[in-house]
C-alpha cells in the first residue's frame, strides 16, 4: 500500500474514533480523563530525564508530540489532505517516518478508546485503581508491545535523519512550500524531533541512551500493569504520579 493511503486510512480511522467519543458525552469525559492520567503518568516515569539538561528536550518531545492530551485533529487533518503531495514534497526517509506516527496515532487512539469504555463503566474506583482496572480489562498485550516498538521506531529515525548531511537545511527550505501546502502542523513535528534528536546526537550516544531508557521503562511499566499484584501496581502509579509536575 502506498504511504499516501497508509495515512489516509488511518486518519479517517481516527476521526471516526473520535466521532464515536463524541456522540456519547460520558465516554468522551472519560477519553480526555484517561488521555491526562497517561500524560501526568508518563511524566512522573521520566520525571528525572524532565530535569536534565541532556534529555530534557527529548522528554519533552515524547510528552507533547507523542503521549500528550492535546487535541492532534490538525495534524491529522493536515495528514489527509496532503497525504499524496507528502510523497513528492519530502525525501522517502522523512515520508516513512510520517506514515509510522499516523499509523502510531491510530493505534494509541484506539487503545485510549478502549481504556475509556471501560473507565467509564467504573465509575465507583479511585482514580489509581480505576485506570489499572480498565488496563486489565482492555488487556491487549501484542497491542501495547507494538505502540512501544512504534513509539522507539519513530526515536531511531528521528535519530538516523539528523545523520544525512543536508537534511536540516532541507527542511528549512520546505518552510515556504510546506505553508503554502496547509503542512504547518507536520512541518513543526518533523523539525522539533529533528532538532531535538540532533542535539542529543552531539553528546555522544545521547539518543540511544534515551531510547533504551524509555524502552526499559516502559517495559517495566507494562509488566506491572499487566502482571503485578494489584497493591504493588496501584503503589507504584500513585508513586509515579506524584512526581509528574
Amino acid at each position: 500500500m502506498k504511504a499516501s493511503d497508509i495515512i489516509r486510512d488511518a486518519v479517517t480511522q481516527v476521526a471516526g474514533m473520535r466521532q464515536t467519543a463524541a456522540a456519547r458525552p460520558a465516554l468522551a469525559q472519560a477519553l480526555g480523563a484517561v488521555k491526562r492520567f497517561q500524560a501526568r503518568r508518563f511524566a512522573g516515569s521520566y520525571a528525572d530525564l524532565l530535569e536534565s539538561a541532556q534529555y530534557r528536550g527529548a522528554a519533552r518531545f515524547f510528552l507533547d508530540e507523542l503521549y500528550s492530551e492535546k487535541d492532534y485533529s490538525q495534524r491529522d487533518a493536515q495528514f489527509a489532505r496532503i497525504a499524496g503531495a507528502l510523497e513528492r514534497l519530502f525525501p522517502q526517509p522523512v515520508v516513512q517516518t510520517a506514515v509510522a506516527l499516523a499509523q502510531l496515532h491510530c493505534l494509541s487512539e484506539e487503545l485510549d478508546l478502549a481504556l475509556a469504555q471501560s473507565w467509564a463503566e467504573h465509575a465507583a474506583l479511585a482514580e489509581v485503581a480505576r485506570y489499572l482496572t480498565a488496563w486489565r480489562c482492555v488487556a491487549r498485550r501484542a497491542e501495547r508491545n507494538r505502540q512501544l516498538e512504534t513509539v522507539l521506531h519513530i526515536g531511531h529515525e528521528l535519530d538516523r535523519l539528523t545523520r544525512k548531511p543536508g537534511l536540516r537545511m532541507m527542511l528549512r527550505m520546505m518552510r515556504a512550500p510546506a505553508r503554502a501546502a496547509g503542512m504547518n502542523a507536520l512541518q513543526q513535528f518533523l523539525e522539533s524531533g529533528f532538532d531535538t534528536f540532533a542535539a542529543m546526537g552531539g553528546k555522544g550516544d545521547g539518543a540511544r541512551s534515551f531510547l533504551a531508557t524509555v524502552q526499559s521503562r516502559e517495559s517495566t511499566l507494562f509488566d506491572l500493569l499487566f502482571d503485578a499484584e494489584t497493591v504493588a501496581c496501584e503503589t507504584e502509579m500513585t508513586r509515579l504520579l506524584g512526581l509528574a509536575r
